[in-house]
């Protein structure tokens, strides 16, 4: 049994983790027009600085975890932590942008080790009674933090320079590091130490770096380009190569119990179409409140508020609502709320009063962290504990190809320059993206219902490969 300082401290160390990482993408989209300056570098070299660590991340989340299910959670924790802050500092002190890149793509891998981590602890460390609470906790830090880089980023920009703004995270990986020292997991949460091979973790890596490039290059090729089609082609070949070497082998990368599970599937559909809803229609707003209502990025901010509010607010809100009425209902709410408050985005008018927009950034925010709270306590809750980190590596792989796919979607709908006044076109990007939000509403049904075994509850299925009953 785990003593409850390091139960506390376990979470302390999960919510750093992921908190740093949804500080460190509010702050380097502050520090990048200043890092183009000062280094002379050009546009594209400047969006490789987001699209190298994008690729690393994405391509290696699965595998990272799958790592921490076999070495340990806690020694992929560190890793990731200390490597975050080497490459900080790193980074603080690169001499040209060429090395911001590689360094970038540097600390991708570094985030892919930690990010799995943060959620494979929670679930190997708390009862299932205390899971989704502990997972509202890691929510709200992860709504406070996005809110914090804005306000921490400008200052540091304004006051120190670009530089400062990677230096900051050198300090809170070394915390997090010794954070991870404090954490005792179960050994029996291990699973056993099968191998891997080259060859599914090079094509589930392939399948995903290609799909996340093809992706984030449609804004500059479009959905009908040679490069968008060239991308998607390779991405299913990829994709093929590697379900069909998943089938033959006997040790996948992603096991049997884990792949057939229908709760982490529709987790995993539901976040990929809330988070390109949401964040898509974050990307547009951004546009429609500076350039269509012509307000300043301080008024912008503020008006923005109300979205991490109620996200910080709502996470242990949201936990009682999964508590009471199950999953599916609480998921099926949040749905509706996203999907609402980026309908609401899009009726909006030049001269539209605070209150308005507030309300309908507030209602996202509101259904985002019900999504969530529901798809990660489903998640973590679901996973054996012996592969609690490949199922937290799978999530995280939805949270960053989701907003990736939103604002594919945003860009390519939307002008490149909306001139004063274009609020219908606006209007009619956002209202595409409530609709992509709303799709989530089919896989938000497939969740368990408050009748059915409550996610979490049921004793760990067997490690041998098996598919959970459910």
């Amino acid at each position: 049994m785990t003593s409850p300082w390091r139960t506390r401290l376990t979470l302390a160390a999960s919510a750093a983790g992921a908190g740093i990482v949804a500080l460190d993408g509010t702050l380097l989209v502050l520090a990048q027009p200043s890092l183009r300056r000062d280094l002379g570098a050009g546009l594209a070299q400047v969006q490789w600085t987001s699209t190298g660590y994008l690729l690393a991340v994405a391509a290696l989340l699965v595998i990272a975890g799958r790592l921490g299910d076999r070495h340990g959670h806690r020694r992929l924790l560190m890793a990731g932590a200390l490597g975050l802050g080497g490459t900080s500092a790193a980074l603080a002190l690169a001499p040209d942008v060429g090395w911001v890149i590689a360094l970038r793509v540097l600390q991708g891998v570094s985030g892919a080790l930690l990010q799995p981590a943060t959620l494979a602890l929670l679930r190997v460390t708390y009862p299932a009674d205390r899971l989704a609470a502990a997972v509202a906790v890691r929510t709200s830090v992860i709504g406070l933090s996005a809110a914090a880089g804005p306000v921490v980023g400008g200052v540091l920009v304004a006051q120190v320079g670009w530089r400062a703004v990677f230096a900051v995270n050198v300090p809170v990986a070394v915390v997090i590091a010794a954070l991870a020292l404090t954490v005792k997991e179960p050994p029996a949460a291990r699973a056993a130490a099968r191998p891997l091979g080259f060859t599914g973790p090079a094509l589930l890596a392939a399948t995903l770096a290609a799909g996340v490039h093809t992706v984030v290059g449609v804004p500059a090729h479009g959905w009908t380009g040679a490069a968008t089609l060239l991308g998607l082609a390779v991405t299913a070949g990829a994709g093929a190569a590697f379900a069909a070497h998943q089938r033959r082998t006997a040790h996948p990368v992603v096991p049997a119990a884990v792949a057939r599970s229908l709760p982490v599937a529709a987790s995993m559909a539901l976040l990929l179409a809330v988070t390109a809803g949401m964040f898509g229609a974050l990307f547009v707003g951004t546009f429609l409140l500076q350039d269509v209502f012509g307000l300043s990025a301080l008024e912008s901010g503020l008006r923005v508020l109300p979205l991490t509010a109620l996200m910080v607010v709502g996470a242990p809100i949201a936990t009682t609502a999964v508590r009471r009425h199950g999953p599916r209902r609480t998921a099926t709410a949040g749905t509706v709320l996203v999907a609402s408050g980026v309908a609401g985005l899009s009726l909006l008018a030049p001269g539209a009063s605070p209150l308005a927009t507030g309300a309908a950034f507030g209602v996202l925010g509101a259904g985002f962290t019900a999504v969530m709270v529901t798809a990660t306590g489903t998640v973590v809750g679901d996973a054996p504990p012996g592969y609690a980190g490949v199922v937290g590596g799978i999530k995280q792989t939805a949270m960053n190809v989701g907003p990736a796919l939103g604002i594919a979607v945003a860009a390519s709908v939307m002008p490149a320059s909306p001139a004063s006044g274009e609020a219908p076109v606006t209007g009619v990007t956002l209202a595409v993206l409530a609709g992509i939000a709303a799709l989530g509403l089919v896989p938000a049904s497939l969740l368990p219902s408050p009748q059915g075994a409550p996610t979490g509850s049921r004793s760990a299925p067997s490690t041998s490969g098996a598919p959970p009953r459910r």
